[in-house]
């Protein structure tokens, strides 16, 4: 595996490799991985020639009171588990190479990014549109692999995608769980153990709603409810939002029907969490 730490030396491999006729999975991360994110770089690498990773922390996507200083950070371990990976080129830059001075080019993608996380992050989407833009013109792969894990950012990258003709694929992948259901996240770190222990209600709470779903319920109101009960009986975990949508345009659903969205965030400690399910609705 080779790293590099400069635009310049990405280009200059990505320009080899094309010219030996290989196609390029990307995957791009903020580091600290975990089993999720092995998963995207084992299946870039199963279904193309070559992977490349990013990892990097972008401040853009961080509110002023969020948690970029201390997102944690340790590049060796990352490094030795993407080699193990089968990782052709890991991209380190440092936000200096990414964002020079004088930097004043930001990517807004309206309409999907109004509710859920858009509404209670200002400002994120901006910041992870404008640097996926970056990244996705400066690797220039073939395919690109996102988690569903943060769901409503692969449907703000695959409109950016759509809406702005970048010519490449974006590979949606399932969500990677602990074996209690808890969605594997960098962030769960932050969790003391008897947190991690509380924070398994959020996935039985999605299950709960999904298989309401299932038994016939097409009421969205009735659908949040059961999931908002569901984490109410765990008093370690503070809900922020649950919301029942429609799974590509995310607008709210009062009667189900189609692919549903089932997304929650909620605080567990320090840590704020986010995981979601779909379901198809049978007619």
């Amino acid at each position: 595996m080779q790293v590099a730490r400069t635009i310049r030396e990405v280009r200059a491999w990505m320009k080899l490799a094309r010219a030996d006729g290989k196609t390029v999975g990307f995957v791009p991360t903020m580091g600290y991985f975990h089993e999720g994110h092995l998963n995207l770089m084992r299946r870039a690498k199963a279904e193309c020639d070559l992977c490349v990773v990013s990892l990097f922390v972008n401040p853009t996507q961080f509110g002023p009171a969020e948690d970029f200083q201390r997102y944690p950070r340790d590049f060796a371990r990352d490094a030795s588990m993407a080699e193990s990976a089968g990782v052709d080129l890991l991209f380190a830059p440092e936000v200096e190479e990414m964002y020079p001075e004088g930097y004043q080019t930001y990517v807004d993608v309206a309409g999907v990014t109004r509710r859920l996380e858009g509404a209670a992050r200002p400002g994120h989407f901006r910041g992870v549109a404008t640097v996926c833009a970056k990244l996705f013109n400066i690797v220039q792969a073939d395919r690109v692999y996102f988690g569903k894990k943060d769901y409503q950012q692969l449907k703000v990258i695959q409109r950016m995608v759509r809406d702005l003709n970048i010519p490449v694929e974006i590979v949606p992948c399932e969500t990677v769980r602990e074996p209690d259901g808890l969605a594997m996240s960098s962030r769960n770190v932050y969790l003391k153990p008897v947190e991690r222990q509380a924070a398994t209600v959020l996935y039985r709470a999605l299950c709960a709603g999904r298989d309401a779903i299932l038994a016939g319920e097409r009421d969205g109101q009735k659908v949040q409810q059961i999931v908002e009960q569901i984490i109410a009986t765990e008093p370690l975990v503070k809900t922020e939002y649950v919301d029942v949508a429609d799974a590509e345009s995310l607008e709210p659903l009062k009667e189900l029907k189609g692919e549903v969205l089932i997304s929650l965030a909620a605080r567990v400690g320090v840590a704020r969490l986010i995981d979601n399910l779909t379901v198809v609705v049978s007619e």
